[in-house]
């Protein structure tokens, strides 16, 4: 590897201009001589170069971070695959502010195997490089802590932390402790267990550590029918006891069509400027470490980069990788003696598949710890991932829905909803009663609605349009408001979906095929729950009328009885139920002893009909 340094009395263009058409490493430096960026590039000069050649292609960021170059260095390697550890190595080193940033901070559990004559088997979070053997990291600290409790039980492992070889037995230094006492321990400190049996239960942990589940379950049962032959029946319970563990263990992980599959998978979905990944390792179709990892890009980054530097980190965690690794793309760099593979259907597609549905999730869980810990963030995500879902230029911060509420024909009415940056904004609520539609014909009352609510937005506030509309209903209900937006002359500033109850399926004007957004999304979620609230607050105006109507066909049918006679009567006795069972005497007291008998008359009929 050649170290590049001088050439300082160039300027930084000039220097570039002189780096070589090789594989490696460079380094970006600001005017305090601090590294701003690390990158890697299969050609240093042309890489580099296009910082500067084309600019205006540059995102906001990436153009930020050029203006910020004071100096630049590189590092010549032999390979991509050097390049690619080296500069995993000095972002480790000099944390740039513009590279991207490994957002996890967990230090993970892993299996220590120790180096000793008579092996311990324990968890640890530190990685001491003595010649003992590790296994992990374990993204869950509680399915380490499962494995050790089955080794434990099934192979009584020494938990003491004495030095113990042939010298000290022979001596005797060390009293055996309880665990020995009481059948948790064999006692190799005493010398109850021979170095080989003791070493023999060691290899079977790390066998089934490296994920040799099934050769270790054929040996038990072999095992287990001799000992039954044998009429040993105590023996063959024991490993009958092994195999229902590591079988209950190890079930939920095999890919049972996949078994002679060892690869390492790798997964990263997207959101905006944040990625989150999912990593596993699978031997002999057993997965045997699961890891998530979550990347923020502080400049423009490609996918395949976002990728190679997810390798570079599990590399650097886990050691070498495996020939086959399974990816959904290709990264921008190529390992020796390493096969990467898009699979398109059969065992490894399931695989990926797999991956892929944990890095969502994980996805998932870390926008809901967003949610409580940086809310106006977690808000703009959601906005974020409802802008790509729709395929919208601008986020949806400003949302409106429709709904329609009639029972029979009876009080037509539309409600208007209104959320804003994801919440509802109740003040701006808006309810209507049908006016030029008769009948039941929701088709025609969205159209009404739609154009009632815009028209006068256009005269009262055109600046605070909404930058999306959601119909509640299917692809009728839609085509209308669409034709009322039309007539407005708003559809090209606004986007306008339907959301149908059946399927949850977004219906877009002109598209013959519904949308069908993920039901675990947030993006989903928050169409779901703005179109509760229009369908909650429709119904509520819905009922109040119907209420209304009620009283009117009691009271303000009887000739003679208005709206002011009507209030008095109820502010009185309360209800029609007890006007009717009110005296002569009492009713007329309020409105005269004519009114009051044709009253008392009207409702004693509507009473025994």
């Amino acid at each position: 590897m050649h170290l590049c340094r001088g050439l300082f009395a160039l300027t930084v263009q000039e220097k570039i201009a002189l780096f070589p058409h090789s594989p490696g490493v460079y380094r970006y430096y600001n005017s305090e001589g601090n590294v701003i960026y690390v990158g890697k590039a299969k050609d240093l000069h042309k890489r580099v170069a296009q910082y500067f050649v084309e600019p205006s292609r540059l995102n906001t960021k990436t153009r930020l971070l050029v203006s910020k170059i004071a100096d630049a260095q590189y590092s010549v390697v032999d390979s991509e695959a050097d390049a690619l550890l080296l500069e995993n190595n000095l972002i480790k080193q000099y944390k740039p502010k513009y590279n991207i940033l490994l957002k996890d901070s967990k230090t993970y559990p892993w299996i220590c195997v120790t180096a000793e004559e008579y092996p311990r088997v324990f968890l640890t979070r530190r990685v001491i490089q003595n010649g003992s053997r590790y296994f992990g990291p374990y993204s869950s600290v509680m399915h380490a802590r499962y494995l050790l409790d089955f080794f434990n039980k099934t192979y009584t492992l020494r938990s003491c932390k004495n030095r113990i070889d042939a010298d000290t037995i022979l001596r005797k230094k060390i009293r055996p402790c309880l665990d020995f006492h009481i059948g948790k321990c064999k006692g190799c400190c005493v010398g109850s267990v021979s170095r080989e049996e003791y070493n023999s239960d060691i290899e079977e942990i790390v066998s089934i550590l490296k994920g040799d589940v099934q050769d270790i379950i054929r040996n038990y049962k072999s095992k287990m029918m001799e000992a039954s032959e044998a009429l040993d029946f105590e023996l063959a319970q024991e490993y009958k006891v092994r195999i229902e563990s590591l079988d209950k263990h190890y079930s939920k992980s095999v890919v049972s069509a996949a078994k002679d599959v060892d690869a390492d998978v790798f997964s990263l979905v997207f959101d905006g400027n944040e990625a989150y990944g999912n990593f596993l390792r699978v031997r002999k179709g057993s997965v045997v470490q699961s890891l998530n990892l979550g990347f923020k890009m502080n400049i423009e980054e490609r996918q395949e980069s976002v990728l190679s530097t997810f390798v570079a980190e599990i590399e650097s965690k886990f050691g070498a990788l495996s020939r086959e690794i399974i990816v959904p793309f290709l990264p921008d760099v190529e390992i020796d003696g390493t096969e990467f593979r898009i699979p398109v259907k059969g065992d490894k597609m399931a695989l990926l598949e797999l991956s892929i549905k944990n890095a969502k999730e994980y996805r998932f869980n870390a926008l809901r710890q967003k949610e409580h810990s940086d809310p106006d963030a977690y808000k703009q995500s959601v906005m974020e991932e409802l802008r790509k879902a729709l395929g919208m230029k601008e986020l949806p911060v400003h949302m409106e829905c429709f709904d329609n509420s009639n029972i029979q024909g009876t009080n037509p009415v539309a409600s208007c909803v209104v959320f804003r940056n994801g919440e509802p904004s109740k003040k701006d609520y808006r309810k209507f009663k049908i006016k030029t539609v008769v009948g039941a014909n929701d088709y025609a009352s969205m159209k009404e609605v739609v154009n009632r609510r815009y028209s006068r937005m256009l005269e009262e506030a055109p600046d605070d349009l909404p930058q999306l509309v959601v119909i509640d209903g299917g692809k009728g209900q839609l085509d209308f408001a669409y034709q009322a937006l039309f007539e407005l002359g708003l559809t090209e500033k606004l986007t306008v979906i339907g959301l149908a109850k059946r399927l949850e399926e977004v219906i877009r004007v002109g598209d013959p095929y519904p949308l069908f957004i993920d039901r675990n999304s947030q993006a989903l979620k928050v169409l779901q729950q703005i179109r509760d609230e229009a369908h909650r607050f429709g119904i509520t105006f819905h009922r109040s009328l119907r209420s209304k109507a009620q009283i009117h066909s009691a009271l303000r049918e009887i000739k003679g009885v208005g709206e002011q006679t009507e209030k008095r009567l109820l502010m009185h006795f309360g209800s029609v139920a007890r006007i009717a069972d009110a005296s002569l005497e009492d009713i007329a007291g309020l409105v005269g002893p004519a009114l009051a008998q044709t009253i008392k008359k009207e409702l004693n009929e509507r009473r025994d009909i």
